[in-house]
């Protein structure tokens, strides 16, 4: 085995041999300046410098050393710096460095010796600046080349000229600098590209770790020519972004054209991007396919949107240039078109990159644009046309699920919604609709249950029927099966089915004929939405309509028509619940039909009792022939009796046939405990005691004692005596209801009867729970009863004569 050092334990070694001659060599050169022998001095820096002749480090080891070299070269330029200010000239000593054995060193001394004649006579700088950025060429090796020419940037920041115009031509003035830094940039990119180019193939990974390491050595010119504050839009568009641009565009390396195009975003002001929106984007499709287009676009647009907003939403905002003339820049207009132009030249370009675009021109749209909805449309109208490029490659009807192309769509559709917070909104986008329909079923259900959400959050308010119409069409997924298989029974469905109901609770106008048209049309639209759906949407549209009939009877003596619109509306709500029954449902459209009866006989218009009739009527055919299950039985009869007990509209005509068939059918129930309760109930539909202080002209107290007669009766049939206690404690309440409510039939002596019944139950049973509910019903009802003996009530039949004790 062979103790090989690690390549990390290797660049510490080679850098701190490389330090340790630094170290040395510094030392020895501050000395010789201490004594003035600025020769000796001179060897000294340049047997230190002649470290960075080294292609052994790594960029990180390299820059570490570059640094140390550089803080120790401050001496010399210090002490020179002094020397001049001094009045002492050293003769030629720019061309006493160039003596240097080596171009690295005599480069770094140069730019050193060059920097403290500039600063000491301005008369020599563009020229030495000119000299030195075009000496530096001798350097050719990528690193070495990029440190050196660092350091000329470095060293120059504070002595560029940064003037319109110079009193004295040779101090130079920006356009100077401008070419100085451009020229010194155009040669460090090359560098840096070339970088890539070096050595094995299996090395690429490393190298373009590397570069991107080196990158800000680069984009440092492009921060240098930011801080010239005399450089204007003119100049900028006229000098500095072609000259960028240009090495940019040619320069054909993706690594190098991504990073410097985001740099130039990123360093040069708002207003210079605002003045060339065109040629920069254009040279956008001039870079190379692995160039991420969309993040140099998107940092772009945001970075004026958020301008934008800062200017107070001032959106075609004005450049003003250094003639005095002021440019106005559409700022969507310039992004949509050259956008538009980017992804029909860029086939190489990823579906889901030009989405992303298109998410950022809708956000600068509605950022910038709030009230221009064209706009928006504009941009869903151009992805709608990429999409059905998509789908056209890909051979598919819809943009598949959780695809990265899905997943931007997504977003572009959720994002007007999450804005507006508005369906109606929506509903004005022409290409929103369609576009939701690019996406297949699941996604299609996503973006309904989003948009119907919103609806329900905001409690938006849909109030013109077109608009219904329109906002059930946009959400159509959830409006009609969209496939051969429903499951009714899925939990999913079932809650977006409940979201649909919610949403009909937001279909409501303030004009009573318009709400009835908005009824009407979210019942065509969704009664096609099969079985499964409209037995959930359709109970709100009927409640609605109930609710509408009571608005007519409300204004009754403002409308004339009140009494044929509140017959047509219960015709429609006849209609609705038709379509239930046809859809093979009971216990719903039995449910309302009974609250439709009820309605009718509150509100009391023309001919209302024959459709009451129809309605309770309706109710009790579906008793008979669709509902078999006994539990079920019972609770719909109970409804019936319950509703029909309510309505006072029924003369002998229709209320006799009615409460016969209640009483026959109670009679047949299955179980005994459900028929002697049911038969029980039926008692009140023939005693309602008396009506506004009137005897109800359909009172008869005989049939309602048959029926209490016939209930305990049935229950003494029982086996089960907790059963049987139970049913006599129940009817017992019934008795003393009914003779409270003035049926003379219902006797004392019936009333002790039933009492002595009851307790001989009880006796006979052992302790239970269930006993015990018994007796304590039991003995409520008994001291409800020793209430009304100490404290007769006028109004009602007393108890003389019953025994308690």
């Amino acid at each position: 085995m062979t103790n090989q050092a690690s390549p990390v334990e290797e660049q510490e070694k080679l850098l701190e041999e490389a330090l340790n001659v630094v170290k040395v060599q510094a030392f020895q050169m501050k000395r010789c300046l201490d004594k003035s022998k600025l020769m000796d001095a001179l060897k000294h820096a340049s047997t230190m410098l002649g470290e960075l002749r080294t292609s052994l480090l790594s960029p990180k080891s390299y820059y570490e050393l570059y640094m140390a070299i550089t803080d120790e070269l401050r001496h010399l330029e210090l002490y020179l710096l002094e020397e001049f200010q001094k009045g002492r000239k050293v003769a030629d000593l720019y061309e006493l460095v160039q003596y240097a054995g080596n171009i690295v060193p005599r480069l770094y001394l140069l730019i050193t010796v060059g920097l403290v004649y500039i600063k000491t006579n301005t008369n020599l700088r563009r020229d030495l600046l000119k000299d030195l950025v075009e000496m530096c060429r001798g350097v050719q090796h990528p690193l070495r080349g990029l440190f050196l020419r660092n350091y000329l940037l470095q060293c120059t920041r504070n002595i560029l000229p940064d003037t319109t115009e110079a009193q004295n031509e040779n101090e130079g003035t920006a356009r100077d600098a401008i070419d100085f830094v451009l020229m010194n940039f155009a040669e460090m990119n090359k560098l840096w590209v070339r970088m890539q180019h070096q050595g094995h193939s299996r090395d690429k990974e490393r190298r373009e770790r590397e570069r991107s390491e080196l990158r800000i050595l680069v984009g440092t010119n492009l921060v240098r020519l930011s801080q010239l504050e005399s450089v204007g839009v003119d100049d900028y568009r006229r000098l500095v972004l072609p000259g960028i641009l240009e090495q940019v565009v040619s320069c054909r390396d993706a690594i190098a054209q991504e990073y410097l195009m985001e740099c130039i975003i990123q360093v040069f002001p708002d207003e210079f991007h605002l003045a060339n929106l065109q040629p920069f984007l254009k040279s956008c499709e001039e870079l190379q396919p692995g160039v991420n287009i969309k993040n140099i676009i998107i940092a772009l647009i945001e970075r004026l949107a958020a301008f934008s907003q800062r200017n107070e939403g001032n959106v075609n905002l004005s450049v003003v240039l250094e003639d005095g003339k002021e440019e106005e820049v559409q700022l969507f207009e310039v992004f949509s078109d050259q956008v538009a132009a980017i992804t029909q030249s860029r086939t190489d370009m990823p579906s889901e990159d030009m989405l992303s675009l298109q998410l950022a021109l809708l956000k600068l749209a509605q950022r910038c644009h709030p009230d221009k909805l064209s706009y928006v449309d504009r941009v869903l109208a151009h992805t709608d046309r990429i999409c059905t490029d998509i789908q056209q490659a890909s051979g598919k009807n819809h943009i598949e699920h959780n695809t990265p192309v899905f997943k931007e769509l997504m977003k572009i559709l959720k994002l007007p919604a999450d804005h507006y917070k508005n369906i109606l909104t929506l509903i004005k986008l022409q290409n929103y609709a369609p576009l939701i329909n690019r996406l297949n079923q699941p996604g299609r259900l996503m973006i309904a249950v989003h948009l119907i959400t919103d609806v329900i959050e905001s409690d938006t308010t849909v109030s013109a029927p077109e608009d219904v119409d329109s906002v059930l069409s946009m959400v159509d997924v959830l409006v009609k099966d969209q496939t051969a298989q429903v499951d009714e029974n899925n939990e999913d469905f079932v809650e977006e089915q409940g979201l649909m109901a919610r949403l009909i609770h937001h279909f409501k106008s303030d004009s009573a004929d318009q709400q009835y048209q908005i009824l009407s049309t979210a019942r065509k639209a969704l009664q096609s939405g099969g079985v499964k759906r409209i037995q959930h949407t359709f109970p709100p549209i009927v409640f609605h309509a109930y609710r509408l009939a009571f608005i007519y009877k409300d204004l009754k003596d403002q409308d004339e028509m009140w009494e044929k619109k509140c017959q047509k509306i219960f015709q429609f709500c006849y209609q609705t619940i038709g379509m239930l029954v046809k859809a093979e449902l009971a216990e719903l459209p039995l449910r309302l039909y009974l609250q439709g009866a009820l309605a009718i006989s509150e509100i009391g218009f023309a001919n209302h009792e024959t459709i009451a009739y129809e309605y309770l009527s309706q109710a009790f055919t579906l008793y008979e022939d669709e509902i078999s299950d006994s539990k079920a039985q019972l609770a719909a009869i109970t409804l019936i009796i319950a509703t029909f007990e309510q309505i006072n509209c029924f003369g002998a005509e229709n209320a006799e046939p009615m409460r016969n068939q209640c009483a026959l059918a109670a009679s047949k129930l299955l179980k005994k405990p459900d028929q002697s309760r049911a038969v029980a109930l039926c008692a009140h539909l023939f005693w309602k005691g008396a009506k506004d202080g009137k005897p109800w002209a359909l009172n008869a107290e005989t049939r309602a004692l048959e029926c209490l007669k016939k209930a305990a009766k049935v229950a003494q049939q029982c086996m089960d005596g907790g059963v049987q206690a139970q049913l006599l404690a129940e009817l017992l309440g019934r008795y003393v209801l009914l003779r409270e409510r003035g049926c003379e039939a219902l006797t004392t002596n019936l009333i002790q009867a039933i009492i002595q019944k009851i307790r001989e139950e009880l006796a006979n049973l052992d302790q239970s729970e269930e006993v015990e509910q018994v007796t304590k019903h039991f003995h409520n009802t008994l001291q409800h009863l020793q209430s009304r003996m100490e404290c007769p009530d006028p109004d009602s039949l007393g108890y003389e004569g019953l025994q308690l004790a």
